[in-house]
């Protein structure tokens, strides 16, 4: 229900791998600053952040497209084709509803930028959200 909520939850999974599972608990543990990264945005953006659907749903489409021409003559073809794809894609994206609103990025702005350089805000931002 909140981000403490979430960081109790991964200390009680750390701690139940601890005695089983060492090793996996110390690579949980040395990634627990990027695992927990969506907790720092407003909670109503958290399933946008930790989903992949975007990914899987482009990935689909391009299996799609190269599956109809089957064997490609050689690598620049393939490099064409999804090139192709990509562009649609992304013609689409920026014409159709956002993934995530504008005002929802912007509070997320806010709390990123509320202990950092104004200077990194751009690149903090779009790290943060492709991670």
């Amino acid at each position: 229900p909140n981000a403490e909520s979430v960081h109790a939850q991964f200390e009680r999974i750390i701690d139940a791998l601890a005695g089983k599972l060492p090793t996996v608990a110390e690579h949980l543990e040395t990634a627990r600053e990027d695992i927990l990264a969506f907790t720092a945005f407003p909670k109503e953006l958290w399933r946008q952040i930790w989903s992949n659907n975007p990914n899987e749903r482009l990935n689909r489409e391009i299996r799609r497209r190269t599956d109809v021409v089957g064997i490609f003559p050689n690598r620049e073809a393939t490099i064409r084709l999804v090139g192709a794809v990509l562009a649609e894609q992304h013609d689409e994206w920026a014409e159709q509803r956002r993934y995530i609103g504008l005002e929802a990025l912007a509070r997320s702005r806010d709390v990123l930028t509320a202990d950092t350089d104004p200077k990194e805000d751009t690149h903090t931002l779009i790290g943060a959200l492709s991670a």
